[in-house]
């Protein structure tokens, strides 16, 4: 697992950045919770009055002045960017980088076939995910046992799996792409990463335009169906994970035949 090891290190700083600035903006509002309780009733009938904009973020199907409501919104959208963004990222370069870095004749040169290098490369992606996902984790559940307000944990857990689902997704979604790339595709991943945010927001507004949530990982990850139903959409899920492995099987096919430069 060579391969993997050195994927993994070499995203050491990145990780700690990005598992840190994400952890600790959700933990930050988590911990002005308590100042805010007060005034979250006035909040929450302000926000069920604004049309298109409240259902756009599943607002008007949640209690804002609730614990859960407050998580969903304000920590949801910050893991639910901040993590498509890295997913997106980490896994469009991935592969794209042997060549953009002309390192791939000299890895080539191993006695390892392509496709564990493709498999070691894929597996670095998913536990660099991972790592970071957990620290999120760790810093928003400290912040919320921290200001010791009495909460259902099942719900914050399954949004937290909804929101890991979705950056695999996005992930499996880049690295298929990154098999084809040859130079900086950082534009690319971050393009298909808003596409896909900005694709469930349409949603959210029209019912014509529903069908997209089987297309957008972010259809799974609404917290007002989590926190309701106390479930992940499967019906929106099973597509996500097939799309995935789609890409993932792409990224395979080609980068075994690509002439590599």
């Amino acid at each position: 697992m060579t391969i993997f090891m050195q994927e993994v290190k070499s995203q050491k700083l990145s990780i700690s950045i990005w598992s840190l600035s994400i952890g600790l903006l959700i933990a930050m509002c988590v911990l002005m919770y308590p100042d805010m309780k007060s005034q979250m009733e006035s909040v929450n009938d302000m926000f069920s009055s604004m049309g298109s904009f409240t259902q756009a973020f599943g607002m008007d199907q949640l209690n804002f002045g609730t614990l859960l409501g407050f998580y969903a919104v304000e920590g949801g959208n910050i893991l639910g960017i901040g993590g498509a963004f890295f997913a997106a990222i980490t896994a469009i370069a991935v592969l794209m980088k042997e060549e953009k870095d002309r390192t791939a004749e000299f890895l080539m040169t191993h006695p390892v076939s392509r496709t564990r290098v493709i498999t070691e490369k894929l597996i670095s992606v998913f536990a660099i995910i991972l790592v970071l996902n957990v620290i999120v984790f760790i810093c928003s559940a400290c912040s919320v046992i921290a200001i010791k307000e009495e909460v259902d944990w099942t719900p914050i857990i399954l949004l937290h799996l909804a929101y890991l689902l979705m950056q695999f997704e996005i992930a499996g979604i880049c690295f298929g792409i990154s098999a084809f790339l040859r130079k900086n595709g950082l534009g690319i991943g971050i393009g298909i990463a808003c596409l896909m945010y900005f694709l469930n927001i349409v949603a959210n507004i029209s019912e014509d335009a529903k069908f997209l949530k089987y297309i957008t990982p972010f259809g799974y990850t609404e917290g007002s169906d989590i926190i309701n139903d106390a479930a992940l959409k499967t019906e929106y899920l099973i597509p996500g994970m097939i799309i995935m492995v789609i890409g993932i099987i792409f990224a395979y096919i080609h980068y075994t035949k690509k002439d590599l430069q």
